[in-house]
């Protein structure tokens, strides 16, 4: 009688586990946490693409200076702003999050990482490496999931502690 209990219990926590890393994952440790990064589906023949991910510090700020990623040539942090009902993006050289400070990149909302030189659409369902450098760390490399831009941002919403 035992073991059909010892098997509910394996099958319950086993498909808990699988739910929540279909729904958020996240990356770094307990100065840094990286989650939920995501990029958005590209068209065919689109040049580049973009991602997104929240970037959360403990007792020390970061400094993000690189990204690189083999789905494209290049990676760029960039920042967007809009005026005069004119949409204005910009790159940045470095991206720096204070200590104890979150930053939140959605879709048409300010910061976020360009993919620049595709080497093939991004496609709802892929997943592909984003590795980031940083001034004071060591790099991370994150599993970027391709997800519509309102999948993506509400699951990453849903993720906060």
């Amino acid at each position: 009688m035992l073991r059909p209990v010892r098997l509910c219990v394996f099958l319950l926590i086993t498909g808990f586990m699988a739910f929540t890393q279909a729904y958020a994952h996240e990356f770094g440790d307990k100065e840094l946490r990286l989650t939920h990064p995501f990029a958005t589906p590209t068209p065919p023949g689109a040049p580049n693409g973009a991602t997104y991910v929240d970037i959360s510090t403990a007792d020390s700020p970061v400094t993000l200076i690189a990204a690189r990623s083999p789905v494209s040539d290049a990676v760029e942090v960039h920042d967007m702003r809009m005026e005069d009902d004119i949409m204005h993006m910009y790159r940045l050289e470095r991206l720096e999050v204070g200590a104890g400070k979150t930053l939140k990149m959605r879709p048409g909302k300010g910061k976020h990482f360009m993919l620049i030189g595709l080497k093939q659409p991004l496609k709802a369902g892929d997943r592909f490496p984003l590795t980031l450098e940083f001034a004071n760390r060591d790099d991370i490399t994150l599993e970027v999931w391709v997800e519509e831009a309102s999948d993506g941002s509400r699951k990453a919403d849903r993720h906060e502690h």
